[in-house]
């Protein structure tokens, strides 16, 4: 595997940072009961959103699953709007409407979050259409839950990319568990999504999804092929959420010692160990640190000094001209 830019690596190191830094903030606001509803954190998977959104282009599309804090954050939008939007404000990315499972940044190619398990597989497949149609060269890429794969979308959708050879990469974030149930106890195959790749004519890949580094590398080769008409591919990548399926989940039933396993696996301490070993000075990646710990105070209080959407706001964004009035 060729080495990274030091300037790649550091990139990918600054968004990791922010995203697990950001998270343990807004687990702290759930504690406190500002965030509006549940919320799903990431914290574990920083590196698939990491290394995959570094693979992208700046005008590729995004699709994201409930758990989507990490992918937009990776994707380059402000950690104000998002943290407003969790907390129901009228500064927030939908303006307070959407909440943490509903983010939404079309100026970064991120075409939604959806929290119907497995939605967005076959809206993506639309994206990725009118790419090859208007010829733009676009890749969509699509991520989705283990527990997705057990879902009837998951398999309409992988049929159709390949029959049509969309310009789409599915990627397959496996944590072990679809909500409270492991997916190895549901799921016919070991791996849930590689090794049903095959049944549409697909490659089957698997990657360490706690390796940035691996998984940049495996998330280009396939958006790189995918642009240059090599049709969709399916990745999985295996990794380990370190809490529970959302704030009212404790996550008791996971064994102790398979969490203590994959806290020791942690994607952020061991990457920084790779670059320290490749030379990289501890005093940078401090600095990273330092500012991404300013940049979520500062996120922080511009959510919470912001006010609560004005009643008028349920009106607009329900068309797509902004307005609500019926249209035949």
């Amino acid at each position: 595997m060729t080495e990274l830019p030091e300037a790649t690596a550091l990139e990918m190191y600054r968004k990791m940072t922010e995203i697990r830094l950001f998270e343990k903030r807004a687990h702290d606001l759930f504690m406190q009961n500002l965030v509006k509803g549940t919320t799903h954190l990431g914290t574990g998977q920083e590196a698939i959103a990491a290394g995959v959104s570094q693979a992208m282009n700046d005008d590729d599309y995004m699709f994201v699953t409930y758990r989507g804090h990490n992918h937009v954050l990776a994707r380059g939008t402000p950690m104000t709007p998002v943290m407003a939007e969790l907390l129901g404000r009228e500064n927030g990315l939908m303006h307070g409407k959407g909440g943490s499972m509903h983010l939404l940044d079309v100026s970064r190619g991120i075409m939604g979050a959806y929290a119907i398990v497995g939605a967005q597989l076959v809206i993506a497949n639309g994206a990725a259409w009118s790419a090859r149609y208007r010829g733009t060269r676009q890749v969509t890429v699509c991520f989705l839950g283990d527990g997705a794969t057990n879902v009837g979308a998951f398999h309409e959708a992988l049929n159709l990319a390949a029959a049509w050879r969309l310009p789409v990469v599915f990627i397959c974030e496996n944590n072990l568990y679809m909500e409270y149930t492991p997916i190895s106890a549901v799921t016919a195959v070991p791996r849930p999504a590689a090794d049903r790749a095959a049944a549409y004519g697909l490659e089957p890949i698997t990657v360490d999804g706690n390796d940035v580094e691996a998984v940049y590398h495996t998330a280009r080769a396939a958006i790189e092929a995918a642009r240059d008409g090599g049709g969709p591919a399916l990745i999985e990548a295996v990794t380990y959420r370190h809490g529970g399926h959302s704030r009212a989940d404790p996550g008791k039933y996971r064994p102790s010692d398979e969490v203590q396993r994959w806290l020791a696996r942690d994607p952020l301490p061991a990457y920084r160990k790779v670059l320290v070993g490749r030379g990289v000075d501890e005093a940078a990646l401090d600095a990273i640190e330092a500012e991404a710990r300013a940049k979520v105070d500062r996120a922080t209080e511009e959510a919470k000094a912001a006010p609560e959407p004005r009643t008028e706001l349920a009106f607009t964004n329900v068309w797509a001209d902004g307005g609500n009035a019926w249209r035949n």
